[in-house]
């Protein structure tokens, strides 16, 4: 028998020596010991009695009607207008967890289509995706160039209410610098700034800085350098260097110095890029001296660098006559060294300059076998290392090889060709006379459902007019406009300058017509080449009745445009006053039927109205009763229709 159950016998003495002492301890203990029972089964059904008493019963404090209520809160409620905090990665757990996984696999096998698509119906499911996921949809489309997709996405994401976190902006902002949109990626950035629950990340800086130099904007990046600073951030070797590299491209050797002294005062632990981007420096200035001691100095550093910092010091070696002396053994001193996940100091950026490296001295089967070799260090190729091998091989002549890897590619499941791969067999074909294999070579991009830009079909433009291929650009110029491509000038100027070379003169009047239609027109040098090719035929008046005809389309355009929209007001109008005859109607013949049950119509409120959900009982037309011809008059006005049906109205 368990203590609990025991019988209370130590209280028998006490009631004998001690009463008014037992009732008081009997009081204080009582509470406490409700559970002492004989036995277990009275314990039980002793429960079992409370707990059907509590669920018929309400507690005790339930009944106190007249019990002082606590004073209200002081603290206010939420702001609805301020931002909402995104969510933590704990968010990420269960079927949201599972959802993750599934779209993650979809982008490894690049069905990033269907990732979207799923992004996009579970926002609205019972199982909403987290910021985490799609983050990782977002910044597939951005290593692949989807530019537009990731900004459909994004703003898909946020209006349904999504809270955007740092990495989200990261991403918006790298989108806006890769398209060359640096105005609009600061606008977002400042809004970050006034907007979002979180500060900028380093990140952030890095990705903006970047785009700004690489914009020709070195002394706003100087600018948001110094605002970072202000900031409180710690000095950033990253963002010195990127300031470094647009200062060297200006020739600004001066303030380079001046950045790495103030770089050292603030920070020991340097960046690799930092040293790479001084020497370039020093070996544009013809110091090699200088560049080769920074050089040993890098080598004698006491901490890890980065690969990114190792591939920086490689780059400036290969690209400046110390590929074969310096670049090499740093490669294989890299290569020993690396030890993933411990250490890594090689990755695909490392392989492609070795590759440049040994394409630019013409060792292009060393090449390829560094290629080979990335699976060693544990290095996939990418589309991008693909694309610099085969460019490096077709500067070289060696299309055939490039053509086998763009071969081996299409075996790949996780590697495909994309708008680049295309473009450079196209160069390549074109300039080995092999026109054919070039036209299908972008044929296949085409049918690949990729999307070739306008800088593409100008230059396919360019090659098949010098091949003589009028048939072909016309072909291809239809096939961009159907891809709703708009030409650019210099497309058109391609165009113009084509035909008229291959004295078609009809064709070239086409191309001007489209001109005019798309708004692009003709100003400056085109308006005068024009003017001057129909002079020396002695068709000066074409162009006037091109424009006479453009004038005329527009006229028309706006007299339809006009006649369309004075239709649709005119519908709008007939929609609402039919609506308002109706509900009239309504009332009408509810008053009516109200009167007929002997109730006067002020019952129903003064000019009442009814609501669109009110049902009135259905009266037929040949009920009997002493009010029957007033229904038979109801049943009339609604033209055979129930009082019922005209009520909803």
């Amino acid at each position: 028998m368990s203590a609990v159950s025991k019988p209370f016998i130590h209280l028998k003495p006490l009631t004998r020596h001690h009463p008014q002492h037992h009732r008081q301890c009997l009081h204080r203990l009582l509470p406490i010991r409700l559970l002492s029972f004989s036995t277990p089964e009275e314990a039980a059904a002793d429960r079992r009695r409370r707990k059907r008493r509590l669920r018929i019963e309400p507690p005790a404090n339930s009944l106190r009607h007249h019990a002082p209520r606590p004073p209200p809160s002081s603290k206010t409620g939420p702001n609805p207008n301020s931002p909402k905090l995104p969510e933590t990665v704990s968010a990420l757990s269960g079927n949201r967890l599972n959802l993750h996984n599934r779209i993650l696999a979809m982008l490894r096998l690049h069905h990033h289509e269907d990732a979207v698509l799923l992004v996009r119906h579970s926002i609205y499911s019972n199982c909403r995706p987290t910021i985490f996921t799609a983050n990782s949809v977002l910044a597939y489309l951005l290593r692949h160039g989807r530019y537009a997709d990731l900004l459909s996405l994004h703003r898909f994401v946020t209006q349904a209410g999504i809270a955007a976190n740092v990495v989200t902006y990261n991403l918006l902002l790298q989108a806006y610098c890769d398209v060359r949109k640096v105005d609009i990626a600061l606008e977002t950035y400042t809004q970050m700034i006034n907007d979002a629950p979180f500060n900028p990340s380093p990140t952030t800086y890095r990705i903006l800085v970047k785009g700004l130099v690489d914009s020709d904007r070195v002394e706003r990046a100087v600018e948001l350098l110094r605002e970072m600073q202000e900031k409180g951030y710690p000095a950033d070797p990253v963002v010195y260097n990127l300031v470094m590299s647009g200062l060297v491209k200006n020739d600004e050797f001066d303030r380079v110095l001046e950045f790495y002294e103030e770089l050292k005062v603030k920070t020991r632990v340097l960046d690799g890029g930092v040293y790479g981007t001084l020497m370039t420096a020093y070996f544009k200035r013809d110091m090699e001296k200088e560049a080769m001691d920074l050089y040993k100095e890098f080598l004698e550093l006491d901490y890890k660098v980065s690969a990114v910092g190792y591939n920086s010091v490689l780059e400036a070696l290969s690209k400046n006559r110390k590929f074969e002396s310096e670049a090499i053994g740093l490669f294989d001193s890299m290569l020993k060294i690396h030890d993933p996940p411990k250490r890594i100091s090689v990755n695909l950026g490392s392989f492609n300059v070795m590759i440049d490296g040994y394409c630019s001295v013409g060792r292009c089967d060393e090449a390829m076998q560094v290629f080979r070799g990335m699976g060693d260090s544990k290095c996939s190729p990418d589309t991008l290392s693909y694309n610099n091998l085969m460019n490096q091989l077709c500067k070289n002549g060696l299309i055939t090889a490039a053509e086998g890897f763009y071969n081996e590619m299409l075996g790949k499941e996780t590697v495909k060709p994309d708008e680049l791969t295309y473009v450079l067999l196209v160069d390549a074909c074109f300039g080995a006379k092999r026109v054919e294999d070039a036209i299908g070579y972008f044929t296949k991009m085409v049918e690949a459902e990729l999307r070739p830009n306008v800088a593409a079909y100008n230059k396919l433009f360019t090659w098949l007019f010098k091949e003589s291929k009028i048939d072909d650009v016309k072909k291809f110029f239809e096939q961009m406009v159907e891809r709703e491509l708009k030409p650019s000038e210099e497309t058109y100027d391609i165009m113009l300058k084509g035909l008229n070379g291959a004295g078609n003169l009809d064709e070239m009047l086409k191309v001007v017509a489209r001109m005019l239609e798309d708004g692009t027109g003709l100003s400056g040098e085109k308006l005068d080449f024009v003017k001057d090719v129909l002079k020396a035929e002695g068709k000066e008046s074409e162009l006037q009745r091109l424009y006479d005809e453009q004038a005329e389309k527009e006229r028309l355009a706006k007299e339809q445009a006009e006649r369309e929209k004075a239709e649709k007001e005119r519908a709008e109008r007939e929609k609402a006053e039919r609506e308002k005859a109706e509900r009239e109607r309504a009332n009408e013949a509810l008053a009516r039927l109200l009167q007929s049950k002997g109730k006067p119509p002020g019952q129903a409120g003064e000019n009442a109205e009814v609501p669109a959900a009110e049902v009135v009982p259905t009266v037929q037309a040949g009920e009997a009763g002493p009010e029957g011809g007033e229904t038979q008059a109801v049943s009339a006005s609604t033209n055979g229709d129930t009082i019922n049906e005209q009520a909803k109205i």
